[in-house]
């Protein structure tokens, strides 16, 4: 496994297990995030720089709202030769005020240092759409989340499987329209 996959695992690690700790095993110190929401469901700052405050946004300011996260890529992992990436995501989570579950879809781009250690040098997250779904949705959406391979998963694996849940369906159709062939990685330029 490459460099930059670990580097995206122990990010998604640090935030569905809310452990900042992971943190420095992904992201540069002076990395940038931009976060593009078009779904209302949700809201972060469009944009943060450097490491420690991209862990107050996507880890502790998210470990303290959410929780049973799980976040898949739809896509294989980037290889050792790869600047960039991108990749479709899913997430489900529930909230810790009312329980209340959430499902995410939308794409991750990142971009790498180009020398070793190969960490997370920018990422924009877009938020495509969010569904609510009552508290009762948690034990389906989380053995559907929880049987699927993490966290590089086939797109047309991650949807055959998914619930039958009337609430479901407009995402999981959004989800497999603007999930079409995620850009493959982008080449290192010798010379």
């Amino acid at each position: 496994m490459s460099a930059q996959a670990r580097a995206i695992e122990a990010y998604l690690r640090a935030k569905d297990e809310n452990r900042p700790v992971l943190m420095p095993e992904a992201f540069d110190a002076g990395a940038s995030l931009a976060i593009v929401v078009t779904s209302g469901a949700i809201s972060f700052p469009p944009s943060t720089q450097g490491r420690e405050a991209i862990t107050d946004v996507l880890v502790r300011e998210f470990g303290a709202t959410w929780e049973n996260v799980r976040t898949l890529c739809l896509s294989p992992p980037p290889r050792a030769d790869d600047d960039a990436c991108s990749c479709r995501w899913l997430v489900g989570m529930s909230s810790k005020a009312d329980r209340t579950v959430r499902v995410g879809v939308g794409r991750y781009d990142w971009r790498f240092r180009a020398q070793e250690p190969r960490l997370v040098s920018q990422l924009t997250i877009t938020i495509d759409a969010i569904q609510a779904l009552a508290p009762e949705a948690l034990p389906v959406v989380a053995a559907w989340l929880h049987s699927l391979p993490w966290p590089w998963c086939p797109l047309r694996r991650a949807f055959a499987g998914a619930p039958r849940l009337p609430e479901l369906a407009p995402l999981l159709a959004r989800a497999r329209d603007g999930g079409r062939a995620p850009a493959r990685a982008t080449r290192r330029r010798e010379g």
